[in-house]
């Protein structure tokens, strides 16, 4: 993956945000035989090279942003908000907290953990762009959210550019199965957590098997239809519903969060296993 060293928008360094590292050298060029097939990946239902799943999740949410707000809105029926209120007023936020919100696109989750504390600073990063430009627009007009409390960073959750050990909370909120590599975000997460640093991931998740004819029914015959009234594009919806599908059950999904070093692993299911919450704690030795 191509390291993400292009920060944009980055707010002021005067306030209790962690330091964007210096990376020492070139990324590791792979070796091997050249005429080796190039590894393969799923992008939805449709397998790909790794190499071409940013690109193609980039153009997704590129497409999406300005109107992914409504489009949660119209996909959940306004759940999301119900279920983003639990994940964040479950955390333990320390005493000026450093949080960093990976995948936080437009904002929802940074703002409330911004009203959850009002010690805490949030740097808010997530690789596309126009994501972070709708979020940086919805900050300036939330009368009791200060911007000074928010950084945004553009930047890949594979291969972050943070300082290790830097954050008290690592948060990611519907990201994650979007990511080529889910177990190197976990890898990265641990490495910018402090010691005893909380690891809190809300994702979806494997539904109820007696819920499951619905819930299809519903994703695959709905939701790309609103994708295409609300937004002029089914495709992209298509596809979010499908990479829901190829994603880690709960307990594959805990495991790997395990086998990363985090301790005091576990999970809670939302709505029936329709989304889950993952949380872990990074060993303070």
């Amino acid at each position: 993956m191509k390291r993400a060293t292009n920060l944009l928008n980055v707010a002021s360094k005067s306030r209790n945000f962690g330091k964007i590292r210096q990376f020492s050298s070139d990324p590791v060029k792979a070796s091997g035989n050249l005429a080796m097939e190039p590894k393969k990946t799923h992008f939805g239902f449709t397998d790909i090279d790794e190499s071409e799943k940013e690109k193609k999740v980039h153009s997704v949410f590129a497409n999406v942003a300005k109107k992914y707000d409504l489009m949660n809105d119209a996909m959940s029926m306004g759940v999301h908000r119900l279920w983003k209120d639990y994940y964040v007023g479950g955390l333990q936020i320390p005493y000026n907290a450093k949080i960093l919100d990976m995948a936080g696109g437009t904002g929802d989750i940074a703002f409330r953990l911004l009203r959850e504390s009002p010690t805490a600073t949030v740097t808010v990063s997530d690789i596309n762009q126009p994501m972070l430009d709708v979020g940086k627009e919805r900050a300036e007009k939330e009368r009791d959210i200060q911007p000074s409390r928010l950084e945004w960073v553009c930047a890949n959750a594979e291969e972050m550019p943070f300082e290790s050990n830097t954050y008290d909370l690592f948060t990611m909120s519907f990201g994650i199965r979007n990511c080529t590599h889910p177990e190197k975000v976990i890898r990265e997460a641990f490495r910018v957590l402090k010691p005893g640093g909380q690891l809190a991931i809300l994702e979806f998740s494997a539904v109820n098997a007696a819920l499951k004819p619905i819930y299809d029914a519903y994703s695959f015959n709905v939701i790309p239809v609103l994708g295409e009234i609300l937004a002029s594009d089914r495709a992209s919806y298509q596809y979010l519903v499908e990479s829901i599908r190829k994603f880690p059950n709960q307990d594959e999904f805990a495991r790997i969060i395990r086998e990363e070093g985090f301790g005091h692993v576990r999970y809670e299911n939302m709505t029936f296993g329709v989304c889950s919450i993952h949380k872990g704690t990074k060993p303070r030795k």
